[in-house]
Formats: C-alpha cells, sequence, structure tokens
C-alpha cells in the first residue's frame, strides 16, 4: 500500500479555500493529473456522491471511480477509490492562523499486480507525492488570487 501525504499553507480562511475544493468538477482545474470528471449520481456534493475522474499520468491513463465517504463544511472530505488503483484518501482544512489554512491531501493507495504491487505503490507514491505538491501550488495560486480579488 502506497501512502501519500502533502499539504500547504493557504493564506485564506478555511471557508475560502472550502469554497474552491467543494466543487469537485473544478478539481480538473487545479490537479494536473485529473484530465475529466464524470458525475455518476445525480448529487454533485455531499457524501455519497459518485464519480468517474479520468485519471492521466505521463502515458498512463486509467479511470478512477470514487465515491465520497466524508464532507464535513470548510473541513474535510473523504474519498474512496473504486477503480485499477483502490484504496482510501482525505483532503483535511485546519486554520493554522487568522486567514491562513493548512491544506493536507492524504491517500492510502493499492496498485495492481500489473503496476507493480507494492512495488508499483512506493514508485507511484514518490511520482504522485510530486505531481500532487505541484497541484496544491496551483490551488494555492488559485484560491490566494480568488481571494485577493473578493
Amino acid at each position: 500500500m502506497g501512502r501519500i501525504r502533502v499539504s500547504t499553507v493557504i493564506n485564506a480562511s478555511p471557508e475560502t479555500v472550502w469554497e474552491e475544493v467543494r466543487h469537485i468538477d473544478r478539481h480538473v482545474d487545479w490537479m494536473a493529473d485529473a484530465a475529466s470528471i464524470t458525475f455518476r449520481t445525480e448529487q454533485i456534493s455531499g457524501t455519497g456522491t459518485s464519480f468517474d475522474c479520468l485519471t492521466k499520468v505521463g502515458p498512463l491513463k486509467l479511470t478512477d471511480r470514487m465515491t465520497i465517504t466524508a464532507w464535513v463544511d470548510g473541513k474535510e472530505m473523504g474519498v474512496e477509490h473504486q477503480g485499477l488503483v483502490t484504496g482510501v484518501g482525505q483532503f483535511t482544512l485546519a486554520e493554522v492562523m487568522s486567514g491562513q489554512t493548512e491544506f493536507t491531501w492524504e491517500e492510502r493507495l493499492i496498485f495492481p499486480w500489473w503496476m507493480g504491487g507494492p512495488v508499483g505503490g512506493v514508485v507511484g507514491g514518490l511520482l504522485m507525492r510530486q505531481i500532487w505538491k505541484r497541484n496544491l501550488r496551483v490551488l494555492k495560486d488559485l484560491v490566494e488570487r480568488g481571494s485577493s480579488a473578493a
């Protein structure tokens, strides 16, 4: 199982950060590895929301079927991965100072045998950590530009 954890401090309140993150369909705006999102449920937010995310890393493309398992406005979004790569993930938001939010992204993923199984999890985890660090830089910029314009 590959465990991946990245975080950043965003110069905005948890409520402001959440206003961007809660829109699942807009995750493609800040996630380089998320090519498209297609909802499988009528609901598009909250616990129970299910969607397919076309994930692209280099030449590798796969559909990641996900279901939201936790949803606490302004604090947490949890997800279960049910595609070729399985596991669980979570975004957490915590106020670190007035007007600043620590945004943490943590995943525990299981890679199939043809992707190297546990070894693939280690290598994939290192690669995904770099991609997700970049994703958080984009999210930080997106939120901070939006909050400064408000």
